[in-house]
């Protein structure tokens, strides 16, 4: 799936250019025959050129939770050899045994919300435009961000916002939220971006709006996203082939620490629990190799021409 974690003008979403596609593409190295996970089939992009490498011997599994970019997807990769899954990849273990398929030649994982949910007014995602606050991968899900932003406490609010990077602001933000919500419930992500704009100062003097990092952490919790993220890179890496590859393009600090404390973990290294009030997890056998020492970042000629990428992170493992 082609992401980006900003707020972004319209784009073409069945013809934009995949994130970082040389990159995934050598470190995946799908081959000829053999058997690919697409967590996050998203618009297809990467998909289209992982199934040109697998060829009509080989075979992509194709996991998507939005509905709206499934049928996309089956669009674009018309003709290719894909099964494919309506489903978040938090069930990505089930999936795979449901679906008899053994071990698998590699996983790759596009994180994040896509160009096409951020340009769809009603699914919520961006302050761009006025809309309901729902920001659902999943319109299956039972809670919206409406049902959260209205029901989290505030300590939890400030929680979330500091992960995100508001820092000293984070508590007077959360204060804030509990405070207007007294008087009428936040609904649209209009009101909700007006009272990050009036709580937060100086903004008018940045390129990014306030809201930015506030919507991301609303979006991430709704969808419960890091722990769905570290469930499904423990799954991918029990149902690997030896030498398979699990390749994740994240776009935010959050995304990208998960990914990198999870291949620390399944590496045989006792990485520090994400969260100081979670035990420290048991140390397990090494069963990865990280391939990425630090995360891969678009080039700059890949920034100039396409701007989606600039916050992009690449980590890659190998299965032992």
């Amino acid at each position: 799936m082609d992401r980006d974690n900003v707020e972004t003008g319209a784009v073409d979403a069945l013809h934009h250019e995949p994130v970082m596609l040389a990159e995934v593409l050598a470190y995946l190295d799908p081959q000829p025959g053999k058997t690919i996970v697409d967590a996050t089939l998203g618009g297809g992009g990467h998909a289209h050129a992982i199934c040109e490498r697998l060829g009509p011997t080989g075979r992509l599994i194709g996991l998507e939770q939005d509905a709206d970019a499934l049928a996309r997807a089956r669009r674009r990769l018309h003709g290719f050899p894909v099964t494919y899954v309506h489903e978040n990849f938090r069930h990505l273990d089930n999936i795979i045994s449901h679906l008899d398929l053994g071990s698998v030649d590699g996983y790759f994982f596009d994180l994040g919300v896509s160009s096409f949910q951020l340009d769809t007014p009603e699914r919520g995602f961006s302050f761009r435009f006025d809309a309901p606050l729902d920001m659902r991968m999943d319109t299956r899900m039972p809670d919206t961000a409406e049902d959260l932003i209205n029901r989290m406490t505030e300590s939890e609010l400030m929680h979330i916002f500091l992960e995100s990077g508001y820092g000293r602001w984070a508590r007077r933000l959360a204060k804030a939220v509990t405070t207007s919500r007294q008087l009428s419930p936040i609904t649209t992500t209009a009101t909700f971006a007006a009272l990050i704009a009036a709580t937060i100062p100086g903004h008018h003097h940045s390129k990014i709006h306030p809201a930015t990092k506030a919507f991301q952490a609303l979006r991430i919790a709704v969808n419960d996203e890091i722990a769905a993220l570290h469930a499904a890179l423990i799954a991918a890496t029990h149902h690997s082939n030896v030498a398979a590859r699990i390749v994740v393009l994240s776009y935010h600090s959050l995304e990208d620490g998960e990914t990198k404390r999870t291949f620390q973990y399944l590496a045989g290294r006792r990485p520090p629990p994400s969260n100081p009030y979670d035990p420290e997890p048991p140390a397990l056998p090494q069963l990865l190799s990280v391939l990425t020492k630090k995360p891969l970042i678009p080039s700059p000629e890949e920034i100039r021409r396409n701007p989606r990428s600039r916050s992009a992170k690449l980590r890659a493992a190998e299965r032992l």
